[in-house]
């Protein structure tokens, strides 16, 4: 092989290695934009509250949902419901999709509906039908599905507006033939 074939390959491979870079570092400084101040969105990942005392005020600082039932709109709380809807029914004999119907929810047996095949995690909460949809267990239910049911399979993320929760339960307690009385505002509230 002669030397002067692979002199020449080399320096055409540093030329076109030359030019490659040369053509690199003049886009940069020519298309060069600057990051922005704010990014579009950030997002913001909350903090699980420490063990102990940290949860415990949390817990306080929640308006009980008697009280909240007190001025609640099941109007709005109709069209909230409507989030639910993809995998919920509200008719008296609906169908059950994806999760139960909800006529008839508040004050149910927890994981009863006939026909529904609950996840191991409901079954559980429900001490053999003897739990019910309170209105406490629906407030915190709600809030976030997951964290309440154990094991639960509403994928579901919550609403974590305490109105947003009681406009929806005062929208469930009108789906039923007798609507549970609401509870009284003035009662001491119940701890989990």
């Amino acid at each position: 092989m002669n030397s002067s074939y692979v002199n020449m390959g080399v320096g055409a491979l540093l030329a076109s290695l030359f030019v490659l870079k040369s053509v690199s570092l003049a886009s940069g400084f020519i298309f060069h934009s600057e990051a922005p101040e704010k990014p579009g969105f950030a997002i913001v990942a909350t903090e699980e509250p420490a063990a102990g005392g940290d949860k415990a005020a949390a817990a306080k600082a929640e308006t009980p949902i008697a009280q909240l039932l007190q001025k609640a709109d099941a109007k709005v709380g109709e069209t909230i419901f409507k989030k639910c809807q993809a995998c919920h029914s509200g008719e008296k004999g609906g169908p059950n999709k994806v999760g139960p119907d909800l006529w008839g929810v508040v004050d149910r047996p927890v994981g009863e509906h006939e026909g529904f095949a609950y996840s191991s995690g409901m079954k559980d909460f429900s001490k053999g039908g003897s739990e019910k949809w309170t209105y406490d267990h629906l407030y915190h239910f709600l809030a976030a599905p997951k964290k309440f049911v154990a094991g639960t399979a509403m994928g579901f993320a919550g609403l974590p507006k305490e109105e947003d929760r009681a406009n929806v339960i005062a929208y469930l307690r009108t789906l039923a033939d007798t609507q549970v009385p609401l509870p009284d505002p003035n009662a001491p509230a119940a701890t989990n």
